[in-house]
């Protein structure tokens, strides 16, 4: 008898969102997250998030083994910064004592920034976004997101030995051939240091009133993106796609064309709100339905645990026991 062919997994992290702050010093043209810094004024600091806030934040998500760390920009040489690194640095501290795992993305950071974070976060993450006059044109009033200094973060990462999630946000107007270019200056990042775990292909989404899904044309785009991307990309590196920012009865095509991933999924979305997050449940039918099995993983994949420094493998590895148990009693 023919043996049962094994059905192809699809991986996604159980999150939980921790916003330290919205106000950030880049302005992106597009960015519906941030809230403009109150230059000069200490009380503004009054804002971010504290201990005991985050403590209630984490307890209505119990299940959720990833602590997502997304803030806001402090500039590097604003008297705030060391107050809001160390913000970043409790919070993680938090998150390892309930037993999670935390995972930074607060823009680009110092060598030093970077080797301390590092201690408690077993992945950290930040986007390239893209090249081409498209993202110059929307950087314009956004210091930290010149690509120059992305590269640099990345490089940086590296160095360190760091298992990093990056990523392009798609839709700005960019052309196939610049996506390409972004692809290829990320393959060649993973040939130098093999820590690039992720690459998050996102498609960028107007928010608020001006909502709207992605139209059959742009699916169709993203789509040979996410192609070229398998193609160029070395086997490692896993392609992820936000999945309530593309129609779920389309999301076979997606993983056809590539997608292994679907990311960190929290309750909500704190970047795009009015896009609903879709259940475990609902993803893991429509997953199978596409012939795939829908599976929990860490924010560290488990090809990366084994570069954790001792202390954070150990919590890993027990956060990995735990997700599998956890997986085997819903099956």
């Amino acid at each position: 008898m023919a043996q049962a062919v094994r059905p192809r997994v699809i991986r996604w992290s159980p999150s939980v969102t921790l916003v330290p702050t919205r106000q950030c010093f880049n302005a992106c043209g597009y960015c519906s997250f941030r809230v403009a810094p109150s230059v000069g004024d200490p009380r503004s600091e009054a804002d971010w998030l504290g201990d005991q806030e985050a403590a209630r934040q984490l307890a209505r998500r119990p299940q959720a083994a990833e602590v997502l760390l997304l803030s806001g920009e402090v500039a590097p040489d604003a008297l705030q910064r060391p107050r809001w690194f160390g913000r970043l640095v409790q919070l993680s501290r938090l998150a390892l004592q309930q037993g999670r795992l935390p995972h930074t993305n607060a823009g680009p950071l110092s060598r030093r920034e970077m080797a301390v974070l590092a201690r408690f976060n077993p992945s950290m993450g930040l986007m390239l976004e893209g090249l081409g006059p498209a993202y110059d044109r929307a950087h314009r009033h956004a210091p930290s997101k010149r690509l120059a200094q992305r590269l640099t973060q990345l490089e940086q990462a590296g160095r360190l030995g760091l298992p990093f999630t990056t990523g392009l946000l798609l839709g700005l107007g960019e052309s196939q051939r610049q996506r390409l270019e972004a692809l290829e200056l990320l393959a060649l990042v993973q040939r130098q240091w093999g820590n690039l775990q992720e690459v998050i292909l996102q498609p960028w989404r107007p928010d608020g009133e001006q909502a709207r899904r992605l139209s059959e044309a742009e699916r169709a785009s993203l789509l040979e993106t996410i192609a070229v991307a398998r193609a160029i990309l070395p086997p490692p590196v896993h392609l992820q796609l936000p999945p309530n920012l593309w129609p779920l009865t389309h999301l076979a095509d997606a993983l056809e064309a590539g997608i292994d991933d679907l990311g960190g999924i929290d309750t909500g979305d704190v970047i795009n709100p009015s896009y609903p997050q879709a259940t475990p449940a609902a993803l893991a039918g429509v997953v199978a339905a596409a012939g795939y099995r829908l599976l929990p993983r860490l924010c560290v994949h488990d090809a990366w645990i084994p570069w954790l420094p001792a202390r954070l493998r150990r919590a890993a590895e027990r956060s990995r026991l735990l997700l599998q148990q956890a997986a085997a009693s819903d099956c």
